[in-house]
């Protein structure tokens, strides 16, 4: 079996974590597979995954992803492939129109990751949307909220399912504590929040509950994006730039969160929330926005809070500063429920989806 898949770029971010994590592991399944990236830029992914993988990594171009041109550039691939499993936007629209206009049989597999997108805001896309999906011979959800939503916006549910992101539990289990890292004093209690920053991702809320905590609360914020500026200057002008660090893109991840005390994810809205399993799995508390996506992995066994209410994650974070019982509790209960998002079994659900197709 050949599979190939495609997705916009591999920049930072949960969906090309995992592309980069996974195909690996698929190849080792003695599963022939590609990785197509309509943007060309070598990033950390790239690399890691070029060193990794048995397959090629292939780009389309260094100009715009959103040019449609490149559906003629994505055709001479479906001829020489089973499956392609397609991820993200435009990748969705540019795949489903080459197969289309080439007359190509190849089966297409599609991940839904979000559960919103700008595109659902528009009556026009809406009508798009709905027949760009049905073209699709599989659509996967990372979960049942995201599957609902998906539901709502195309007003069918015939070929949607939904399959967990999955991690390599191990990789963050077996992390020893760096005690290299001195952003903070040891006695401190640190919090980390790794996402881009967006404004889906919402730091500033995080940021503004530092008000509420005593000044011993540090925070750690990991990733790069269009508003980070602004966040830095939200720092200053709320009298917190001692307390914060921004860090950028990393690569060290587990031996972050390893070095933090509580794993936080405060966005608006969220597919899966990955870096919040990778916090489960690193032993650590979790506190994250009650939204659909995350609400299904943290219910039950970490904390969750109305999203933009600051007053309300500090509270949830400082009972876990104050009440020693309290942190180990939730803590243990995170790690066991990391257990359930085994990138391993992730890959044996989608292989089974692939041979069903063929």
């Amino acid at each position: 079996m050949k599979v190939l898949q495609i997705i916009t770029s591999l920049s930072v971010g949960g969906a090309e974590k995992l592309i980069a994590d996974s195909v690996p592991l698929y190849q080792n399944k003695a599963l022939e597979m590609d990785v197509l990236c309509l943007n060309n830029r070598k990033t950390p992914f790239w690399i890691n995954l070029e060193n990794n993988s048995s397959g090629k990594v292939i780009g389309l171009t260094s100009k715009s992803i959103y040019n449609p041109f490149l559906v003629f550039k994505i055709i001479p691939y479906l001829k020489k492939y089973d499956i392609v499993h397609l991820h993200l936007f435009p990748t969705l629209y540019w795949v489903v129109i080459a197969k289309y206009i080439s007359f190509s049989k190849i089966k297409l597999v599609y991940t839904e990751h979000s559960t919103n997108n700008r595109r659902r805001e528009k009556q026009i896309f809406k009508l798009i949307d709905r027949i760009i999906y049905k073209k699709l011979d599989k659509i996967i959800c990372i979960t049942d909220g995201v599957k609902k939503n998906l539901e709502t916006h195309l007003k069918f549910e015939k070929g949607i399912s939904v399959i967990n992101n999955g991690i390599n539990t191990n990789q963050f289990e077996a992390v020893i504590k760096n005690e290299t890292f001195n952003f903070f004093k040891k006695e401190d209690f640190k919090l980390i929040q790794v996402s881009s920053f967006r404004k889906q991702k919402d730091q500033v809320t995080l940021i503004r509950s530092l008000r509420h905590l005593p000044n011993n609360v540090k925070l750690i914020l990991v990733g790069e994006g269009d508003l980070i500026d602004k966040n830095k200057k939200l720092t200053e002008e709320l009298g917190l730039h001692d307390r914060v660090v921004f860090l950028g893109n990393r690569f060290d991840i587990p031996e972050l969160l390893q070095y933090s005390d509580v794993v936080v994810l405060s966005s608006e809205y969220e597919g899966f929330g990955l870096a919040i399993v990778e916090g489960m799995a690193s032993g650590k508390p979790v506190i994250a926005s009650n939204i659909d996506g995350v609400k299904e992995i943290v219910e039950g066994y970490g904390l969750l809070f109305e999203k933009g209410n600051d007053e309300e994650l500090a509270q949830l974070i400082y009972k876990l500063f104050d009440d020693i019982e309290f942190y180990h509790k939730n803590a243990q209960q995170c790690l066991e429920r990391s257990k359930d998002f085994s990138i391993n079994k992730m890959i044996k659900s989608y292989i089974n989806i692939y041979k069903s197709l063929l």
